[in-house]
C-alpha cells in the first residue's frame, strides 16, 4: 500500500466500529495526517450525532491544531453537502483550511452527488478520488442501495446440516452451535430489520432479538398473510416494534405492533421493500424459511447471503435454499466445526 491507501484503510477500519448505530446514514471513518503522523480520527458513532469528519477534526489535540492547514484528510465517503441532522462536512474541512483531502468513493445520494468534490476544488483544495474504491463502495453499501436502488440491502441468511436441510417438518431444531447464535446475534445489530415467514414465526415462536449481543435490536418484520399468529407468541409481545404484513384487519390491536396491507401476489416482496425504503429502513437481514428465502432469490431481491454449514446429519427434511447458479462464494470462515459461506449480490 501507499501512503494514501494506507490512511483510507485505516478511516475503513474505523468505519466498522459504527456498525449498527449510524443509520439510515452510511458508515464513514475519517483520519487527519499531518507529514506522516496521524493527528485526528474519528468515525460517524451515531445517527443524528458527529459525523466522520467532524469526530476527526475534533480529536486533533490543541497543539496540532496549527498543522490543520497543512494536513490531508482522508474520508471513505464524500463529504455531506447539505444540512441534515447536522451541518455540511464539507464547509467544516474548508473552514478549517485543510489542503488536502483524499476520498473512497463518491456519495451518490442527490443532495450531494460531486458537489462536494466540486465546492472542494472550486476553493483551492487538491481532491483525490477514489481510493480504494471498491473496499469503500463495500463499506457504505447499504447506503448505496438505499440510495441507487430505491430499496433497503437484503441480507440472506439461513443454517444448514452437512446434508442440505435446513429443518424438518413442524420441528424447532437447532442446527448451529451457541458461538454461531452469538455472531447471528451480531448480525442482527448489524441491519435495521428481521424478516421472517409465518411458518418460521409458528413453528420457531423466535424472539427475533439480539439477547445474545449487545447493541441495538432490529425491528421485526413478519409475513402473516392470514394473521396465524397467536398474541401470545414472542414477536407480538410488544418488546420490540414488529411490523405485520398481512391482508387481514386485526381484531385487536397491540402494543409495538403495527400492521401493513398488502397483496400476497408476485409483486408482494417488490412492494414491500418499496413500503420500508419509505419508512427509512436501510437493511434487513431475512432470517425466514426455504420457502421465503427462495422467493428473494427467485425476484433477485438480494444484496448478500450468509451460509452456515452444520457437520449435523438430518437425513431428511426441508431442503436448504437454492443459490443463483451465478452467486459466487467471496470468502468463508469457520467458527468451531461451522462453516460460514459470504455469496454476494451487490454491484454498486
Amino acid at each position: 500500500m501507499n501512503n494514501d491507501q494506507l490512511y483510507l484503510q485505516r478511516a475503513i477500519d474505523l468505519a466498522q466500529l459504527g456498525a449498527g448505530n449510524h443509520a439510515p446514514n452510511p458508515r464513514v471513518g475519517a483520519v487527519v495526517v499531518y507529514q506522516d503522523r496521524i493527528i485526528g480520527e474519528g468515525y460517524h458513532e451515531q445517527y443524528g450525532e458527529g459525523h466522520a469528519e467532524v469526530n476527526a477534526i475534533a480529536s486533533v489535540a490543541t497543539a496540532d491544531q496549527v498543522y490543520l492547514n497543512q494536513a490531508t484528510i482522508y474520508v471513505t465517503l464524500e463529504p455531506c453537502f447539505h444540512y441534515g441532522k447536522t451541518p455540511p462536512c464539507v464547509d467544516l474541512i474548508l473552514k478549517h483550511q485543510i489542503p488536502r483531502v483524499v476520498i473512497g468513493c463518491v456519495d451518490d445520494f442527490e443532495q450531494v452527488g460531486g458537489r462536494s468534490i466540486k465546492k472542494l476544488r472550486e476553493a483551492g483544495v487538491e481532491v483525490i478520488v477514489g481510493v480504494l474504491e471498491q473496499k469503500a463502495k463495500h463499506l457504505a453499501r447499504r447506503f448505496l442501495t438505499t440510495v441507487q436502488k430505491k430499496r433497503p440491502y437484503i441480507v440472506l441468511k439461513f443454517a444448514q446440516s452437512k446434508d442440505g436441510y435446513i429443518g424438518q417438518v413442524g420441528k424447532e431444531i437447532a442446527i448451529s452451535d451457541s458461538l454461531c447464535k452469538r455472531l447471528v446475534h451480531q448480525w442482527r445489530t448489524e441491519e435495521a430489520a428481521i424478516m421472517v415467514g409465518t411458518t418460521t414465526a409458528l413453528v420457531d415462536n423466535p424472539r427475533l432479538n439480539n439477547r445474545h449481543f449487545f447493541g441495538v435490536a432490529p425491528v421485526r418484520i413478519v409475513l402473516d398473510k392470514e394473521l396465524k399468529i397467536p398474541a401470545t407468541h414472542h414477536l407480538l409481545d410488544g418488546n420490540q416494534t414488529t411490523l405485520v404484513v398481512t391482508t387481514q384487519t386485526p381484531k385487536q390491536q397491540l402494543n409495538n405492533v403495527k400492521y401493513l396491507n398488502l397483496d400476497f401476489d408476485d409483486q408482494l416482496l417488490p412492494n414491500l421493500l418499496e413500503e420500508l425504503q419509505q419508512q427509512r429502513i436501510q437493511s434487513v437481514l431475512v432470517e425466514g424459511g426455504a420457502t421465503l428465502l427462495q422467493h428473494f432469490f427467485a425476484a433477485n431481491l438480494w444484496d448478500e447471503c450468509r451460509v452456515i454449514t452444520s457437520p449435523k446429519l438430518l437425513h431428511e427434511g426441508i431442503a436448504a435454499p437454492r443459490l443463483p447458479i451465478a452467486a459466487d462464494r467471496q470468502h468463508q470462515q469457520f467458527i468451531g466445526q461451522q462453516s460460514i459461506d459470504y455469496y454476494y449480490n451487490f454491484n454498486i
